[in-house]
Parts: structure tokens; C-alpha cells; sequence
């Protein structure tokens, strides 16, 4: 009989999904991240508009060609994705702030509330 746990084959996607959420709801790493992306975004436009231009020559290697580009597509949606994601929290964040702020505000009153209303 034998009573060894299953061996488990795909141990690096679970360890992903929660690597992205923890950089996705840290403020912090998340706009490191976007910052990250977009130098390295722009480094590969530059470089492969540039220096890297024999490198990629379409008519030659044109399988290299396509992969470059790809991956600097891939960096400039994410960039836009994260940023995009950086906003909505944010417009979330104040909304939030603002109906603490009102419900807050509403229930202190003001000091001339009970005089208004005849409660001398």
C-alpha cells in the first residue's frame, strides 16, 4: 500500500496567480511594476528602431522580426493595463473617501444647526 501524497505537476500556476494578486493589490509594487514595464517598453522600441535594426531585419529573419515586436507589444499593453487598473482603484479609493468624508460631515452637524432649527 502505498501512502505517498500525489506528486503535484503544476505547482508554478498557483504560485503565479498569487504572485500577480499580490502585485496587482500592492499600491506600491504595482506602480513599481508599471514603471518597470514602461522603461522596458521603451528601451525595446528604441533599441529595435535603432540599434537593433540589422539584428531584426525583416527580410532575413523574419520569425525574430515578429517575436521582438510582439514582446514590445506585450510590455506597452501591459503598461496601459496596469495604469488603466491604477486609475479605477484610485477613482474607487476617493470615492470611498468622499462618502466617509459626507457621512462624517452629516452626522457632526454644524454649530448653528440648533438655532436654525429653533432648538434654543
Amino acid at each position: 500500500m502505498d501512502d505517498q501524497p500525489p506528486n503535484k505537476s503544476f505547482w508554478m500556476v498557483p504560485f503565479t496567480v498569487q504572485l500577480t494578486r499580490g502585485l496587482l493589490r500592492d499600491e506600491r509594487s504595482r506602480r513599481k511594476t508599471m514603471g518597470l514595464s514602461l522603461v522596458i517598453a521603451v528601451t525595446m522600441m528604441v533599441a529595435g528602431l535603432t540599434v537593433l535594426q540589422p539584428w531584426l531585419n525583416w527580410h532575413e529573419h523574419p520569425w525574430r522580426f515578429i517575436f521582438f515586436w510582439f514582446a514590445c507589444a506585450w510590455e506597452i499593453i501591459l503598461v496601459l493595463l496596469l495604469a488603466l487598473l491604477d486609475i479605477l482603484l484610485v477613482r474607487a479609493k476617493a470615492r470611498e473617501a468622499q462618502k466617509v468624508l459626507r457621512k462624517e460631515f452629516s452626522e457632526r452637524g454644524t454649530p448653528d444647526s440648533d438655532s436654525v432649527l429653533g432648538k434654543d
